[in-house]
């Protein structure tokens, strides 16, 4: 079949796909807007450019950061490769000098004989062609045009994401598994409230920290719309759980929190607020809260929110958030080898698959990368195992029975429990760590 590759974006994840396809043998097109048009987010010129912080996360292999980074490493990854020659002092995280990790890639993708790097904006997506779009959260708007075109109404302009808890964190002795007037299955973990306990909530939840939005932010662009001064606004018809409670002290308890429907096992009675959980995945092991789409800064969240009963110790897999963003629904639209259902020479990487980070976006791209290679030589595609990072990523975006589907980092509430209960949180999570790296290792 035809070698020849189009990769859309040359941030992280198209960088990576760019690369790892080219040490495979195939040609590149390798296609960025920059310099002659940047994002409102971009200002430097190289390849690869880190526009929030220069840190990619802890680098301990007991960290989901840690383990994903040296999946990276096994499977070949540049930004690694980067990062070492760039790394600046940062304690027990891994930060690089942002110039120089940028400038390091950059030259690295254009002196290879089988990329062909393109300066121009894409605003089509030819069918016929092999292509990987890798363009990030902050797609242009001709682009994000042209996938919608594609992908229908599973394409998103905005993150606003409810907190993940891990349900090994909940307190099983206040919270209980209930659905309203005990219509169809308890699905629902309910967290109930006295009016004592929901005032206190209420009132630390009205004076906590928000985070301020950039500018870029504020307002989100409509692609149908490119030349008009008609946005819309990131909180429209997502209204953050701190603003709601803010119009009232029980506006909460007529809107997410309301208790009807419900009685507490514990006291026969029906609770003065509830709370809900629902599952995030297939496994159980994680669970969002209900309509807290949130704004507030992550300390604040971890403060607020353990104040709900049966979340005092509760483990944050994923804080609320509220920014622009970009992303498909891609358990609707993809498989776990990052290319469409509907059409499998198209594949996606990055954030707009709904990895969430820098390191996710970057390790997106190498399996997109190695699985458009097998693609276009007739091969079975890479199945990663559940139990690595990177696997368990690939198969929470493709898992069709996710609901509300939104951005995910790495977290180690995605892979699968060890068989054995290790009661050391750090130790567990370095068990966990060598499982999944011994299964990628056994695989390739």
């Amino acid at each position: 079949m035809n070698n020849e590759v189009i990769v859309i974006g040359a941030g992280l994840a198209g960088v990576e796909a760019a690369f790892t396809l080219a040490k495979g043998g195939a040609l590149v097109k390798l296609y960025e807007m920059k310099p002659k048009k940047f994002s409102p987010a971009h200002k430097y010129n190289g390849f690869a450019e880190l526009v929030c912080s220069n840190s990619l996360k802890a680098d301990r292999l007991e960290s989901a950061a840690g383990m994903l980074k040296e999946e990276m490493r096994i499977l070949g990854s540049l930004t690694m490769e980067s990062a070492n020659e760039n790394r600046v002092s940062a304690g027990g995280a891994l930060a690089v000098d942002r110039e120089g990790f940028s400038d390091f890639i950059t030259q690295r993708i254009k002196s290879h004989p089988n990329i062909y790097v393109i300066n121009e904006e894409v605003c089509e997506i030819l069918l016929d062609k092999n292509v990987i779009i890798a363009t990030g959260p902050l797609t242009s708007d001709g682009l994000a045009e042209a996938i919608k075109k594609l992908c229908g109404d599973s394409l998103y302009f905005h993150d606003a994401a409810a907190p993940i808890v891990t349900y090994e964190s909940l307190d099983k002795d206040k919270v209980f598994f209930a659905s309203r007037y005990g219509k169809g299955k308890a699905d629902y973990i309910n967290c109930p409230m006295d009016r004592d306990e929901y005032m206190k909530f209420y009132t630390e939840l009205i004076h906590a920290e928000s985070v301020e939005l950039k500018d870029f932010e504020k307002e989100i662009n409509d692609p149908e719309k490119p030349n008009s001064k008609d946005r819309f606004k990131v909180y429209e018809g997502c209204m953050p759980i701190e603003v709601l409670a803010g119009r009232g002290e029980d506006t909460m308890r007529f809107g997410p929190l309301k208790p009807v429907g419900l009685v507490d096992p514990h006291t026969g009675k029906r609770p003065y607020a509830v709370v809900q959980l629902r599952a995030e995945n297939r496994n159980g092991t994680l669970y969002n809260m209900v309509g807290f789409q949130t704004n507030l800064r992550f300390g604040e969240q971890k403060r607020v929110f353990s104040l709900v009963p049966g979340l005092e110790n509760a483990e944050f897999m994923r804080y609320g958030v509220m920014h622009r963003n970009t992303f498909i629904n891609s358990p609707k639209l993809l498989t776990e080898h990052f290319n469409m259902c509907e059409h499998s020479n198209i594949f996606f990487a990055g954030q707009i698959t709904g990895v969430e980070g820098y390191i996710e976006s970057a390790a997106s791209g190498i399996l997109a990368g190695k699985n458009m290679l097998r693609f276009i030589e007739g091969k079975d595609m890479l199945s990663l195992p559940r139990e690595s990072m990177l696997g368990a990523l690939s198969k929470y975006i493709s898992d069709e029975s996710v609901v509300d589907f939104q951005p995910m980092g790495a977290n180690m509430g995605i892979l699968p429990p060890l068989n054995v209960r290790i009661k050391d949180k750090k130790e567990r999570y370095k068990q966990i760590a060598v499982r999944g790296l011994e299964k990628l290792r056994e695989m390739i």
